[in-house]
C-alpha cells in the first residue's frame, strides 16, 4: 500500500471528530462533558462506554479498552491502522495517495483476515459487474430485481450482483488476477475437489453482507432455477471476518435512521430489508434468514432500545417472533410487534402498498409483546383447559425474562387482563419459574468442571518493581507536560518559565534514570526527542500516535471516571491548582528515583549471593545506593 504522508495523518486527526465516527456504530447520549453508550465490544445493559469530544478519546470501563479515532475503528472492525486512516479520509473526503494492490507475495506475508477481506471485496464489485453487464446477468439477474420491482437505486445502495451458471467462472478470474488462493479457499467463496475449482454460489442473484462500517463480509445467494435441487438461499459459510451469528444485514444502511428515529424494524429476509428501504421505511434490518441471536440483538441494542419485530404471517413466522421475543426481553430491549395478515410478508406488503399506507399499518398494528403473544396463543389453545394452563405457563415464562420487577409486575397485570385471570396466580407462578431457573444455574455451577488454570502467556508483559511509579510519571507527562509553571517554585536557585515535561527530563537525565518498562521508556525517549527538538508535545500529540499500546496508556492517562464534585460551591476549599501540580511533579518524580535505586540494590544483593565476588568493592556500591535510598526517603517524606 503507498504510505500516508505525516501531514496528511495530521489533517485526518484534526478533521475527523470522534464523536461523529463512534456515533456510527454506537447510540451516544449526553453525560457533562462527555457521551456515554452501551459498550460495542461487550454486551451491557448499563452504558459503561464513555467517548471526550474534547480530548478525541475513548474509554470502554467494561472491557478496559481505550484509544482515539483510529485506534477505536482498528479494534472494532479489525482494520490495520492504514486501512482506518483511509476509511476516515474517505468519510472527510480527504484525498490520499492511491492506493496500490497488494501482490500475491505480500497477501501471503500479511494477515490471513485482510487477504479474506481483500478477496471478498474483489468477489463483490465482480458479481455486480457480471449482473449490469453481462448478457447472462442481465436477462437473468437484473431481470429478476426489476420484476420484483427494486429500482436501480436500491440495486446500488444493497451492492446487488450475479454469479453465473459456469461452475467457476469467479475462482478462474481472482486466480488469473494473483489472488491468494489460500484466501479464496477461506472466504468460501469458491471451493476445491479432486476436479478443480468450484463456485459456491453458481448460478444465484448475490446480496452482500456489510458490517457497520460497510466492509463487505459475506453474500447471501439466491437461486432462481425453479427446479433446482439446491437450497433457495445460501449464506457464506463462517471464516475469519464472517460470523453470522453477530451480523445483521441492512444494518450499515439503516444505522443512522435507526438513531435518527431512536427504533428499528427487524425482518427476516434480504428483499424484506431492501423493500422496506425502497418504500421510505429505511431503519430495518434482518437477521439474514438465520436465527436469531443474542450477538445480532446486542449489537442492535448499541443504536436503539426500542425494536419491532415484523415476520411473516404464517405459522413459522409467529413462532420464530416467540424466540426472538424472549431473546429481546432478556437483553432488556422495548420489544413490540408487527403481525401481518396470513399470506402477506413484509416484502410484498411493501411492494404493493404505498409508502404512508405501510408507515400508518406499522403504527397502527404494532402491539406490545404481551398482547400479542397472548392474543395468538389464545386462538390455538380455544377452550382447552389443558392447553390454556401450558399457555399460562408459556407467557409467564416470557414475562420472567423481563431484567426489571417493575417491568415484570406491569406485564403480569396485562396479561391477567387478557387472559381473564386473577393476577396473584399469574405472580405465583412467575416465582415458581424464577426457583426453578435458580435451582437449573445453580446445578449447572456446581456441576460444572473446575476452572482450569491457564499458564501465563510467554509475550506478558513482566511488571518490574517501580511500574506503578513509572506509570505515574507517563500519566502525568501525557496529562500535563505542556504546563507551565516557574522553575523557582521547584528549585530556588532556578527563575525561569519551564513546563512540567522539560523539568521532568531535566531530573531524570541528571540522575541517569533508566525506565524498567519498555513501553514507558519508548515513551520517555520519545518525550526526550520532543523536548531537545523544542517542542513540548501536549495530550493531543500524544493521543495522535500510531503505536495503539502508547495510544491505550495515553487514553488511561487522561480518562477519568469520575468527576470531581464542585468543592468550593460546598466550602471545602483545596491548595491552589499550580501548587498541587508542582507538589505531584515532584513526588512523582521521586518515587521513580526511589524505586530505581532499589531495583539497584536488589541486583546488587543478587550479586553478593555468587561465590568468588569482590566482596568490599560491591559493598561500597551497595552503601552508595542505600545513602541515596535514604536521602529520596527522607525527601519523598517531606514531599508527601
Amino acid at each position: 500500500m503507498a504510505r500516508i504522508p505525516r501531514e496528511l495523518i495530521d489533517q485526518i486527526f484534526t478533521t475527523a471528530r470522534i464523536e461523529e465516527v463512534i456515533g456510527e456504530f454506537v447510540q451516544l447520549k449526553k453525560s457533562g462533558s462527555n457521551l456515554k453508550g452501551l459498550s460495542p465490544f461487550n454486551n451491557e445493559k448499563s452504558p459503561s462506554f464513555m467517548v471526550s469530544p474534547a480530548k478525541q478519546i475513548f474509554k470502554d470501563f467494561s472491557s478496559g479498552k481505550g484509544g482515539n479515532v483510529v485506534t477505536f475503528l482498528m479494534e472494532l472492525e479489525q482494520l490495520s491502522y492504514p486501512e482506518a486512516l483511509r476509511w476516515l479520509a474517505n468519510k472527510y473526503n480527504i484525498e490520499l495517495p492511491e492506493e496500490r494492490p497488494m501482490t500475491p507475495e505480500e497477501i501471503e506475508a500479511g494477515n490471513l483476515r485482510e487477504s479474506v477481506f481483500l478477496i471478498t471485496d474483489v468477489a463483490a464489485k465482480w458479481f455486480k459487474t457480471q449482473l449490469h453487464e453481462t448478457q447472462e446477468g442481465k436477462a437473468i439477474g437484473l431481470s429478476y430485481f426489476k420484476e420484483r420491482g427494486f429500482t436501480d437505486e436500491t440495486m446500488e445502495t444493497f451492492m446487488l450482483g450475479y454469479s453465473p451458471r459456469n461452475a467457476s467462472a469467479f475462482a478462474e478470474y481472482a486466480i488469473d488476477k494473483k489472488y491468494s488462493e489460500k484466501a479464496l479457499l477461506e472466504s468460501g467463496i469458491s471451493m476445491q475437489n479432486e476436479r478443480g475449482w468450484l463456485d459456491r454460489f453458481r448460478g444465484r442473484v448475490m446480496f452482500p453482507i456489510h458490517s457497520i462500517s460497510g466492509r463487505v463480509l459475506g453474500f447471501g445467494g439466491r437461486v432462481l432455477e425453479k427446479n433446482a435441487k439446491a437450497a433457495k438461499y445460501l449464506n457464506s459459510p463462517e471464516n475469519p471476518i464472517y460470523h453470522k451469528s453477530n451480523v445483521l444485514y441492512g444494518l450499515y444502511q439503516a444505522k443512522q435512521e435507526i438513531v435518527k428515529l431512536d427504533e428499528a424494524y427487524l425482518v427476516e429476509g434480504y428483499t424484506d430489508v431492501m423493500s422496506f428501504h425502497q418504500n421510505g421505511v429505511r431503519n430495518v434490518v434482518s437477521s439474514s434468514g438465520t436465527a436469531l441471536t443474542e450477538g445480532q440483538i446486542g449489537m442492535l441494542n448499541r443504536f436503539t432500545k426500542n425494536i419491532t419485530l415484523v415476520y411473516d404471517g404464517d405459522a413459522a413466522g409467529i413462532r420464530a417472533s416467540f424466540r426472538g421475543l424472549d431473546l429481546m426481553l432478556a437483553q432488556g430491549v422495548n420489544v413490540r410487534v408487527v403481525p401481518f395478515p396470513e399470506g402477506e410478508d413484509p416484502d410484498s406488503f411493501a411492494q404493493s402498498h404505498s409508502t404512508e399506507e405501510l408507515k400508518a399499518y406499522l403504527a397502527e398494528q404494532r402491539q406490545d409483546f404481551i398482547s400479542y403473544k397472548t392474543g395468538v396463543l389464545l386462538k390455538e389453545v380455544g377452550t382447552d383447559p389443558l392447553r390454556r394452563a401450558e399457555m399460562v405457563r408459556d407467557v409467564v415464562q416470557s414475562i420472567a425474562k423481563v431484567p426489571n420487577a417493575i417491568g415484570q409486575e406491569i406485564f403480569i397485570k396485562e396479561a391477567a387482563r387478557i387472559m381473564d385471570l386473577d393476577a396473584n396466580t399469574l405472580f405465583g407462578e412467575l416465582a415458581r419459574v424464577q426457583g426453578q431457573e435458580a435451582r437449573v444455574a445453580a446445578k449447572k455451577q456446581s456441576e460444572a468442571p473446575p476452572m482450569e488454570v491457564l499458564p501465563t502467556e510467554v509475550d506478558t508483559p513482566v511488571r518490574h518493581k517501580g511500574w506503578d511509579q513509572e506509570r505515574d510519571l507517563i500519566h502525568l507527562i501525557v496529562s500535563k507536560g505542556d504546563a507551565p509553571m516557574m522553575a523557582e517554585e521547584l528549585d530556588p536557585e532556578e527563575a525561569r518559565a519551564i513546563t512540567v515535561a522539560e523539568w521532568i527530563v531535566d531530573e531524570i537525565e541528571e540522575d541517569e534514570i533508566t525506565l524498567s518498562d519498555p513501553l514507558f521508556h519508548e515513551m520517555y525517549e520519545m518525550l526526550v526527542e520532543e523536548v531537545d527538538g523544542e517542542h513540548i508535545p501536549n495530550h493531543t500529540w500524544w493521543v495522535r500516535q500510531e503505536n495503539p499500546n502508547i495510544v491505550a496508556v495515553v487514553t488511561e492517562a487522561l480518562t477519568e471516571k469520575y468527576n470531581l464534585a464542585n468543592w468550593e460551591r460546598k466550602e471545602i476549599y483545596l491548595p491552589n491548582e499550580v501548587q498541587m501540580l508542582i507538589e505531584r511533579v515532584k513526588e512523582t518524580v521521586l518515587r521513580v528515583k526511589y524505586m530505581y535505586v532499589e531495583r539497584k540494590l536488589d541486583d546488587l544483593r543478587e550479586v553478593l549471593k555468587a561465590e568468588n565476588v569482590d566482596y568490599e568493592a560491591y559493598m561500597n556500591d551497595f552503601k552508595r545506593w542505600n545513602d541515596a535510598r535514604a536521602k529520596l526517603s527522607e525527601l519523598l517524606n517531606r514531599a508527601v
